[in-house]
């Protein structure tokens, strides 16, 4: 069990116009956890992108929902959990593409997710049917 544990909590409707409240959100706990500033931009890049696939996906570009954005860090790690009533995706039935593939088709989506498995340490995705739909991403801290 972690010595100490903070987390912290943002909701916002579900609009585009709120991603860069969530940016700067993510920003100022990277910042304050001792990221790097190129670190910082790829954790919001994350998360944005999370957040993003939710307004876009989940909700269908309807602004008359919420997404809460929750940080928590403990002794090792920075964990976002991104939570959202809409409609829920498997993530194991996306296939795998080369990057390059996906550019060649001119296939739009599909590298969101691809982008946030690459910029944090673990990636998970859990649906509780007629609850809720949360993406879990976390990113371990450098020890000094």
């Amino acid at each position: 069990m972690p010595s100490f544990e903070k987390t912290f909590s943002l909701k916002v409707p579900s609009s585009t116009e709120n991603l860069a409240m969530i940016r700067d959100f993510v920003s100022n706990i990277g910042v304050q956890v001792g990221f790097n500033e190129g670190e910082v931009a790829r954790l919001a890049l994350a998360v944005d992108e999370a957040c993003a696939n939710v307004i876009e996906h989940a909700y269908g570009l309807e602004a008359t929902h919420d997404v809460t954005i929750r940080a928590v860090v403990d002794d090792d790690t920075l964990r976002f959990e991104i939570i959202d009533t809409g409609r829920g995706f498997d993530p194991g039935q996306m296939q795998p593409q080369e990057v390059e593939e996906l550019i060649r088709q001119r296939k739009s989506g599909g590298l969101g997710l691809r982008l946030i498995r690459t910029i944090m340490d673990d990636v998970q995705y859990r649906i509780v049917p007629g609850e809720k739909n949360e993406l879990r991403m976390v990113k371990k801290l450098k020890k000094h």
